[in-house]
């Protein structure tokens, strides 16, 4: 029996997928799927990764928005124009809602309302309760309550950016190319990154800010007036834009960009084994990737009958790679 704390993207896909190859599953989450404005764009290879563990093609393909390509610049001028690849971008609450039912249609006992607040990585017993699991895949989080049993130094660091996320009211068209990621990098002074996408559904936007970290209570979603004249002054080159753009929006999510370095990690052992998030977390901008092929490796392992820590100590050392 595996035993998932975490009903998240990887917590949830993991486990749809094993209980559709037959094994004993039971996820701990603290609340369901909630509404929200959060926003998140997967590539191809995420949805290859994802179809390969049985969610739907179709399904996924009803709950996104398909990217035609990016065009990134900078105030030097130069822009970059590439083609996507199978990038499509998602409301988080409407990925979480295909992949709750894909878990739901294999019979997955997801356990909401029950958060695990401690366990003993030892002996694998989840507080409260006191019951004791063979095998725990912690995908609970940045804020992982395994990590920081198991690994109590190996804590999550400011990135050195606050990252705001925003959708724009209906019918919002900015003057640019519909259906195409536009990215705009400020990389002077204090460096920032402007991006949005839009078709005749949507419209998202988020930028990333250098500064120093907020306070955790200003951050979540909040009005986006005070934070107004900060995105401007970072971004004086497209002031247009940003202003159509701002002046469309009433809210924003607002964090603190976070990472969770790997150097120096502890190997990977049993009875838990981090994934996603709980044991990793870049800036690069494929978080959500990175969670899913987590929940694909361990996915094979276990229904392989091999080795899910082995299995995890593998997939580190790719990522370790692709970060260089």
């Amino acid at each position: 029996m595996v035993t998932i704390v975490g009903g998240g993207i990887a917590g949830t896909v993991l486990a749809g997928a094993l209980a559709r190859a037959g094994q004993s599953v039971t996820v701990y989450e603290q609340r369901p799927n909630v509404r929200g404005d959060a926003f998140l764009f997967l590539d191809g290879r995420a949805h290859k990764t994802l179809t390969a563990m049985g969610v739907p093609a179709d399904r996924l393909e009803r709950a996104s928005y398909p990217l035609h390509g990016f065009r990134i610049g900078s105030a030097a001028d130069r822009i970059d124009e590439t083609p996507a690849d199978g990038d499509r971008l998602y409301h988080r609450t409407d990925l979480m809602r295909v992949l709750t039912e894909f878990a739901d249609t294999a019979k997955t006992d997801i356990r909401y309302g029950t958060p695990i607040s401690d366990l003993n990585p030892y002996t694998g017993v989840l507080y409260p309760g006191g019951d004791s699991a063979e095998l725990i895949i912690a995908a609970d989080g940045i804020d992982s309550i395994a990590r920081i049993r198991l690994e109590p130094t190996r804590v999550t660091e400011y990135a050195g950016q606050v990252v705001l996320y925003a959708t724009a009211a209906p019918g919002t068209r900015p003057n640019t190319a519909a259906s195409v990621l536009h990215v705009h990098h400020q990389t002077q002074d204090s460096p920032a990154t402007f991006g949005h996408f839009w078709n005749e559904h949507v419209a998202v936007w988020f930028v990333r800010l250098s500064r120093p970290p907020i306070p955790v209570g200003y951050t979540g979603f909040h009005p986006l007036a005070r934070w107004i004249e900060p995105i401007r002054t970072a971004l004086p080159a497209i002031p247009y834009l940003l202003d159509f753009l701002l002046e469309h929006t009433a809210m924003a999510h607002v964090s603190n960009a976070r990472t969770v370095p790997l150097a120096g990690a502890l190997p990977p052992r049993l009875p838990v084994i981090l994934c996603g998030d709980a044991d990793h977390v870049f800036t690069r901008g494929t978080g959500a990737r990175d969670a899913i092929e987590d929940a694909a490796a361990l996915y094979q392992a276990l229904v392989a009958g091999q080795d899910p820590a082995e299995a995890m100590a593998r997939r580190r050392a790719e990522l370790l790679a692709e970060d260089d």
